[in-house]
């Protein structure tokens, strides 16, 4: 039985063009008008997240910079999980590095991120991770951008804190997402599905994958647990 669903943005209700699945909207708000939980959790910052949140029509339960932030409905308070500190050092240190290859890191948002910092694909992933090896801080490639967090920030534990503050299990919810950042979203949750486009850790980890790609997948995945939640 069934009470919530949290879910991955990018790749998962996105194609890799960024492009939202209108029939992902319209079953979230189906879900919704059932008072079935949506949360919506993603690399993005926490202002965006509210934005899609109130947009699509969800409850307002986010889960945001990779689970550096999250906020369990709108009207709560938004929680910082991540300490920026170290994230910080660390980006200057590959911010000189790759000033003095002539590369400027084009980055996302800085000045919206409470938890993690993000910047374009331009760059090797392997070359970052190396240069920021003795700091703190942890290197996520998303797909969509390269995060740096503070080591054992996740999604998942912002899940399981973001669960507790609704008074329900983590078992309570089906989790559905598509890259590494998703992994403790899918343990966690009760039942855990990845789309078609899942990487192969991601898909190993989940109960279900499904046949299908990004959004399309997403409604697969939903249809084969929505049973499910009609039991409640």
């Amino acid at each position: 039985m069934l009470k919530g669903l949290v879910t991955d943005i990018d790749g998962t209700l996105t194609d890799r063009h960024r492009r939202i699945h209108t029939g992902a909207i319209t079953r979230i708000r189906d879900l919704c008008d059932q008072d079935i939980i949506v949360v919506l959790a993603s690399g993005n910052t926490s202002c965006f997240m509210d934005s899609v949140s109130r947009v699509i029509g969800t409850q307002g339960g986010i889960i945001a910079e990779n689970g550096g932030v999250y906020r369990a409905a709108r009207g709560s308070e938004l929680r910082v999980l991540g300490n920026q500190a170290a994230v910080r050092e660390a980006l200057k240190t590959l911010t000189a590095y790759y000033e003095k290859k002539g590369i400027s890191l084009d980055l996302y948002s800085p000045s919206y991120r409470f938890a993690d910092l993000a910047f374009a694909r331009t760059v090797a992933v392997d070359e970052v991770r190396e240069v920021v090896r003795d700091f703190p801080v942890e290197i996520l490639d998303t797909g969509f951008a390269i995060h740096i967090q503070e080591v054992g920030m996740s999604k998942g534990l912002a899940f399981l804190n973001l669960s507790g503050e609704l008074g329900l299990d983590p078992a309570d919810f089906l989790a559905i997402g598509d890259a590494e950042n998703d992994i403790e979203l899918i343990r966690y949750a009760g039942i855990g599905a990845a789309v078609g486009n899942a990487l192969p850790d991601l898909a190993s980890a989940a109960d279900y994958v499904a046949q299908k790609k990004y959004g399309e997948g997403f409604l697969e995945a939903l249809d084969r647990y929505m049973p499910y939640f009609l039991e409640r």
